[in-house]
């Protein structure tokens, strides 16, 4: 049921607008965000969900001359100059400003849970027609991919051109310069290590771009009989446990820009160059984003040399802990599996397998940006609990 106004009134000389709630809470909102937030056809265009009034409009100093209560579920804001604002009690209940609604309203909007794990994670599974046919499993797959990081899909046909679906099942891939998608065998002069039969280690994709890709898809179309297993390790939990035992290790690869290159021709001739921290931090000191790639990481170094060993012992302990065998999950793709990662939390790599005269391991990559999964997660999920 939507909420209902009980009282409204202007305080500190109409600057605010208090509104009291028939459950007896109450809501305190700035004169100058209600002006600015005006849902009129002037001020607002419904079609595009967007805000028509310029800024240089906007009277930062603005007071009420007077509000109203309209049947409990709208107030009604007179402002100076005698435009009317009108606000449903729903839309400003969702957007109060007090520090639960707000946590309230960013976690609906970006699912920040998650579900951190070790080798015991038992790795989550679908059939991949049920994620392309029913709604319900779409949107199981995307939750649990943003709360836990790894969804594995089976079922898949082993053939090209699966990706290409799962894309247009969310919208649509991310293009690279390896092109939209791209094919894991080991190749003659290949440029790039995953392009070849050795061990790869512990790593996340393409931390060379200022804005790595967000999620990882790789089908299997052909397994070899030995080796090519598969390893993940929750990159999340393994920089909290650094950041417990080695605080100033933390602290060096969360503030030291590491110089990453690629150099190559595929989809394109490219020449990328870019700087990143090994762990991206948010204000709190809570990472964000690993950005890690050894067969990238350039010789190029611009830190102070006194700095390098110290950067080295604290990489080389964070690796240590990547590597550890409580944090590490081994599992191989069989042919027709999908697994999809978060490839800004998790690392991947892959054991070693032997080469032949012939193709013995095939597997087809893709990227997906977090914008547009997280875009039809929330389409998926207002459709399913609207029942629309």
């Amino acid at each position: 049921m939507s909420p209902g106004i009980q009282k409204v009134e202007a305080l500190d000389a109409g600057y605010f607008i208090r509104v009291e709630w028939e459950d007896g809470r109450e809501s305190c909102y700035p004169c100058v965000w209600l002006r600015d937030n005006c849902q009129c056809a002037l001020c607002f265009l419904p079609s595009a969900g967007a805000r028509r009034l310029l800024l240089e409009d906007l009277d930062v100093d603005i007071v009420v001359k007077e509000v109203a209560l309209a049947d409990r579920k709208k107030i009604s804001i007179t402002w100076p100059d005698e435009h009317t604002s009108e606000y449903e009690a729903e839309w400003l209940k969702k957007r109060c400003f007090s520090e639960e609604a707000r946590a309230e309203m960013q976690a609906n909007l970006f699912l920040p849970e998650r579900q951190y794990w070790g080798s015991d994670l038992q790795l989550p599974k679908i059939p991949f027609e049920e994620v392309m046919n029913n709604d319900e499993s779409a949107y199981k797959w995307l939750c649990t991919l943003k709360k836990v990081g790894i969804v594995l899909l089976t079922g898949a046909a082993t053939k090209q051109g699966e990706l290409v679906k799962l894309g247009h099942r969310i919208g649509f891939l991310r293009l690279t310069f390896y092109g939209p998608t791209w094919q894991v065998q080991d190749k003659a002069d290949a440029n790039n290590v995953a392009y070849t039969n050795g061990k790869l280690c512990f790593h996340t994709d393409y931390p060379v771009l200022h804005h790595p890709p967000g999620v990882q898809f790789l089908h299997c179309i052909k397994q070899t009989a030995a080796g090519g297993e598969s390893e993940v390790v929750d990159g999340f939990h393994v920089s909290n446990k650094l950041k417990k035992q080695n605080p100033e290790a933390y602290q060096i690869l969360s503030s030291t820009a590491v110089d990453y290159t690629d150099v190559g021709v595929d989809y394109c001739d490219f020449a990328v160059h870019c700087k990143q921290r090994i762990i991206d931090i948010d204000s709190r000191g809570q990472a964000v984003r690993i950005n890690y790639n050894n067969a990238t990481r350039d010789t190029v170094f611009d830190i102070p040399a006194e700095k390098v060993k110290p950067f080295y012992a604290a990489l080389k302990e964070f690796n240590d802990l990547l590597n550890s065998t409580e944090h590490k999950v081994t599992y191989k793709l069989k042919p027709g599996d999908i697994v999809t990662f978060d490839n800004w939390r998790l690392l991947h790599g892959r054991q070693s397998y032997a080469s032949g005269s012939e193709v013995t391991r095939h597997l087809e990559g893709a990227y997906a940006d977090w914008d547009v999964v997280m875009s039809r997660l929330r389409l998926l999920r207002k459709r399913i609990l609207k029942g629309d």
